[in-house]
């Protein structure tokens, strides 16, 4: 079943770049649009047959590939993975459907697309520590392109960066995964089959030290943020949100799988350094989004704050933190989605995304008052309020982390209240008042535009009332990955007040 989900998009993308006959951008976006949707519904049939109580992998699928280079064609789907799989199925159909009808170059563009499912699913279904590498590094290619060709006026710019700054990230990770193998004396790649625990403390932390900074650029933290921003300023509407929505979650998965379960031993040892990194990051991230003008940039660096918060949560590696991770991954997928998707329709009916521009959207008659409406839902849910999926996630987080990071996670609760505030800023100047003299006689918002977002804030509010209905199928999950660190909370104790002392 797990090759499936990889064939459908790989087989739809070689059929709309390589089908000889001609094909009609509207063709194009039928069969991308089906493809992703039959890819979406065949991650839903996974879920309906995952037995979420069974902590090992489901559906594996295992083929020797490379016997010279301990490369096997391996697959499998446990509680970390499944619900971001279904996650990208989701997201890629929405992506497909948001793009605009009128798009250039729209067989290259919907195959690039697909392919980029296709990258994502392997990597959040590769049981082999190479193959996971060959599928994190191949979406870079489509998401290069698909910023470089179709992005905004310093396109170039913002693809280079971002094409420099996940190379180094995947050189980071392959050198990480290559040390832990070759040192452990493994005679394969796969993941059950590399011991990093046996190797000298100082070794692990080497490698460990390693495969946390790659995946942290990744995700991004600071200081490694800095391509985030400008890759969502340029990148158009749809490809933000598969960029925020997704394929950031590559590095916290990355994280999960191969920092906090590979390196049980060696991460009670960094875990406090790595709270301060998510006190940074979330601090640095909502402070920055604070004083932006461009919507498309604050929400941008909202993700970098966001992404904070699932760092102290795997920092603290309690039951309840790491559900909280993989929860705040969904949730984050869900909402930042929904906003750079509501930021693009505002940007392609006023023309301009500065908040010092913008007013009144919310006139009824003139302006955007659906838009305006889902938009200040969507400000909600990101600032935590009840009742919706960021709340859950966040008050996941932070109960599980409370008891390990005290201070720590009440600094990172600070966040959640500049997040009120930045948003609150963004709402109040750009949807509320008089409407601006210089984005009136706005052109209707076609159902193209609002559909997707109607589905997002329909799974924020009913995941936010019911998040049962998702923490279920990661729950077991948690707990395996949590009790491989039963001296955390003695070490974190020590180290208290000089965090050097944990390593002692």
């Amino acid at each position: 079943m797990l090759n499936g989900l990889l064939l459908v998009p790989l087989i739809g993308a070689a059929i709309i770049g390589f089908w000889p006959s001609t094909f009609s951008p509207k063709l194009a976006r039928q069969i991308a649009l089906v493809v992703a949707i039959i890819s979406f519904v065949w991650s839903l049939v996974l879920l309906t047959e995952f037995n979420p109580q069974d902590p090992n992998l489901q559906f594996v699928v295992l083929v020797p590939w490379i016997d010279s280079l301990g490369l096997n064609y391996s697959l499998g789907i446990d509680g970390l993975s499944m619900p971001l799989v279904v996650l990208n199925g989701l997201l890629t159909a929405i992506a497909i459907y948001a793009t605009d009808k009128s798009i250039k170059r729209p067989r290259f563009y919907y195959s690039l697309i697909l392919l980029l499912a296709v990258s994502v699913f392997g990597a959040f279904l590769a049981q082999d520590l190479l193959l996971f590498f060959i599928f994190y590094e191949l979406e870079l290619i489509p998401l290069y392109l698909l910023i470089a060709i179709w992005g905004g006026p310093r396109r170039g710019y913002a693809s280079t960066k971002f094409l420099i700054y996940t190379a180094i990230s995947g050189i980071l990770v392959l050198a990480g995964f290559l040390g832990v193998a070759w040192l452990s004396g493994s005679s394969n790649f796969a993941y059950d089959q590399v011991v990093a625990h046996t190797l000298p403390l100082g070794t692990q932390l080497l490698l460990l030290g390693a495969i946390v900074i790659g995946f942290g650029i990744k995700i991004p933290l600071v200081p490694f943020h800095t391509w985030l921003p400008d890759a969502h300023v340029e990148a158009s509407t749809p490809i933000s949100v598969l960029l925020a929505g997704v394929l950031l979650k590559l590095g916290t998965y990355g994280l999960l799988r191969f920092g906090l379960n590979m390196f049980s031993e060696a991460w009670v040892y960094i875990s406090p350094w790595l709270a301060i990194w998510a006190v940074v990051s979330v601090l640095y991230g909502s402070f920055n989004a604070i004083v932006q003008k461009d919507m498309k940039k604050m929400v941008a660096y909202s993700s970098v704050g966001h992404m904070g918060y699932i760092l102290l949560a795997s920092a603290a590696a309690t039951p309840l933190s790491i559900l909280g991770t993989v929860f705040q991954m969904i949730s984050h997928g869900l909402i930042s989605a929904l906003l750079f998707l509501l930021v693009g329709v505002v940007y392609k009916k006023a023309g301009t995304r500065d908040i010092d521009i913008l007013r009144g959207l919310l006139n009824p008659e003139q302006g955007l008052p659906l838009i305006g409406s889902l938009m200040i839902l969507g400000v909600m849910a990101s600032a935590g309020i009840p009742g919706m999926v960021g709340f859950i996630s966040e008050f996941l987080v932070f109960r599980g982390s409370f008891s390990v990071f005290t201070v720590p996670t009440l600094l990172c609760m600070i966040g959640t209240g500049l997040t009120s505030a930045y948003f609150l800023l963004l709402a109040n100047r750009v949807f509320f008042g008089r409407l601006s003299e210089t984005v009136v006689n706005l052109s209707p918002v076609e159902w193209s535009d609002r559909i997707p977002a109607i589905i997002l804030i329909i799974l924020i509010v009913i995941l936010g009332i019911q998040p049962n209905w998702m923490l279920r199928w990661t729950e077991t999950e948690a707990n395996t990955m949590s009790a491989g660190q039963p001296m955390l909370s003695q070490v974190v104790k020590k180290s208290a007040i000089n965090p050097l002392a944990s390593t002692r």
